[in-house]
């Protein structure tokens, strides 16, 4: 139909934390929702999916994007930008891209991390 119902799924090292809302039938999703966790200081990853929910049928996933411990140390006062999702089954092509903000708050002895889905397309 040219068109997706897309939710997010946000997972903390493999472990699912946050869900977001169904935009329907669209290809330019506009969540505006906000979401605070802990992380803990060993975390190794959070992977952002980009799923596409079917009432007929499992859902398919679109895509995702990792930000990982690496990425937050080559960034130490954040990132903001453009990046494609990448596949999640090496059968599926995957087209897509999230523009993302990850900012580090605080000071060394308590740092926080925001991390925003600002667009996506």
């Amino acid at each position: 139909t040219g068109s997706s119902d897309p939710y997010c799924i946000v997972k903390i090292d493999d472990e699912a934390i946050i869900r977001t809302a169904t935009v329907w039938k669209t290809l330019s999703p506009f969540w505006g929702e906000e979401y605070e966790v802990q992380l803990q200081p060993g975390f190794h990853s959070i992977s952002i999916y980009v799923m596409d929910e079917d009432a007929l049928s499992r859902d398919d996933v679109i895509g995702k994007v990792c930000i990982t411990r690496d990425m937050l140390a080559e960034h130490p006062k954040g990132y903001s930008g453009w990046v494609s999702l990448s596949e999640v089954d090496p059968d599926e092509e995957v087209q897509g891209e999230i523009h993302l903000q990850v900012e580090v708050l605080g000071s060394q002895g308590s740092r926080r991390l925001r991390c925003s889905v600002l667009e996506a397309r």
